[in-house]
C-alpha cells in the first residue's frame, strides 16, 4: 500500500487526511503542520475514530518532513486562509512563499512524487510548485474544479429537487470568478440540463457557483473546508486506485485550446501516473472566448508572483 503526506493540518488538511483514513487505501498518511502539536492530535484524533469507523490507516502528526520519506502523493494545502473582504488574489504573497518552502522540503526526501496542490490562489500555487520542483507537469496539479463542479452539481441538484449523484458537469478555467462553467456539458441522468431547467435559473446558478468560495467566506468568516477536503481525498483515491477518472484538474497546458505554459482548470484522466491526458474539448467561440479571459486573468497573477521573485 502507499504512503501519503498531507501538509497543513488546518480545517482542509485534516479533512483530506481524514476522509482518506476512512478509505482504507493508505498504508500511512503522514499529516504535517508547523504547529507540530496541532498535527499530532489531528493525526491521534484520527487513529481513534479507525475502531468507531472500521477501518486500519495509521496516521502520525509531525513537523519533520524526514518523516514524509518515499511518499508517493504530496497534498499542499498549507498557507493561510481567505477571510471576508479577501480576494484568492490577496493571498499570493504569503502563501506563494508557503509553497515554495514546502515544495523545496518535500523534494529533499521524496524523489518523483505526485504533488497536488489546494493553497489559494490555487492556479499561481501550482504554477509555483512545479516551478520549484521541475517536476513533469503530469505530476503536479491543482485541485480545484471538482471542487467548483460539485458545488454547481449542488445548486442544480436543489433547485431540480434530484439527487446529485446523477448530475454531471464540467467547469473550465480559473479557480475563481472567472472560471467557466459550461451548461451545454451538464447532464442530469444523461438529460442535458437545459431542457430541465429555465435558462435564467440555470445562468443564476452558474454565477452563484462562480462566487460558491465567497459566499462560504462570508457565512463562516473562512474558507470551506469539508467540500475541498473530499474533493482532494478524491483526487488521491483516483491516482492509487489507477481509476482513470475524467476530473476537471489545474493542469499544465501545452498548446490545448489555444493555451501555453499556463496552469488552468481543463478536464484530465487521473491514473497511477497522475495526469494521464489532457482531454480538449470542441467549444463553441463564446466558452472559448471565456476561456481565454479566464487565461488571462491568470496570468496577470502570475505576472505578479514572478515579480516577487520567490522562485
Amino acid at each position: 500500500m502507499s504512503k501519503v503526506t498531507v501538509v497543513g493540518a488546518g480545517n482542509v488538511g485534516a479533512t483530506v487526511a481524514n476522509v482518506l483514513a476512512h478509505q482504507d487505501l493508505v498504508r500511512e498518511i503522514v499529516l504535517v503542520d508547523i504547529k507540530e502539536d496541532f498535527a499530532k492530535g489531528k493525526a491521534l484524533d484520527t487513529c481513534q475514530q479507525a475502531p468507531i469507523d472500521y477501518y486500519s490507516t495509521k496516521m502520525i502528526g509531525t513537523k519533520d518532513y524526514r518523516k514524509t520519506k518515499n511518499s508517493d502523493i504530496v497534498v499542499i494545502t498549507a498557507g493561510i486562509p481567505r477571510r471576508p473582504g479577501m480576494s484568492r488574489d490577496d493571498l499570493i504573497s504569503t502563501n506563494a512563499k508557503i509553497v515554495a518552502s514546502v515544495t523545496s522540503s518535500i523534494l529533499k526526501y521524496s524523489k518523483n512524487p505526485i504533488i497536488i496542490i489546494v493553497s489559494n490562489p490555487l492556479d499561481v500555487m501550482t504554477y509555483a510548485a512545479h516551478k520549484v520542483s521541475k517536476l513533469n507537469p503530469k505530476r503536479v496539479f491543482g485541485m480545484a474544479g471538482i471542487l467548483d463542479t460539485a458545488r454547481y452539481r449542488c445548486f442544480l441538484s436543489e433547485k431540480l429537487n434530484v439527487s446529485p449523484k446523477d448530475i454531471q458537469a464540467v467547469l473550465m478555467g480559473g479557480h475563481g470568478d472567472t472560471m467557466v462553467p459550461l451548461p451545454r456539458y451538464t447532464t442530469v441522468a444523461g438529460i442535458p440540463v437545459t431542457e430541465l431547467i429555465e435558462k435564467a435559473d440555470l445562468n443564476a446558478i452558474v454565477e452563484r457557483t462562480k462566487k460558491g468560495g465567497g459566499e462560504l467566506v462570508k457565512l463562516m468568516g473562512t474558507s470551506a473546508w469539508y467540500a475541498p477536503g473530499a474533493a482532494a481525498a478524491q483526487m488521491v483515491g483516483a491516482i492509487l486506485r489507477d481509476e482513470q477518472r475524467i476530473f476537471p484538474c489545474c493542469a499544465m497546458l501545452s498548446g490545448q485550446y489555444g493555451l501555453k505554459n499556463i496552469f488552468l482548470g481543463v478536464p484530465v484522466k487521473l491514473g497511477k501516473n497522475g495526469i494521464e491526458e489532457i482531454i480538449e474539448l470542441k467549444l463553441n467561440k463564446s466558452e472559448m472566448k471565456l476561456l481565454h479571459k479566464s487565461a488571462d486573468h491568470v496570468k496577470k497573477v502570475i505576472t505578479v508572483f514572478n515579480k516577487m521573485k520567490v522562485v
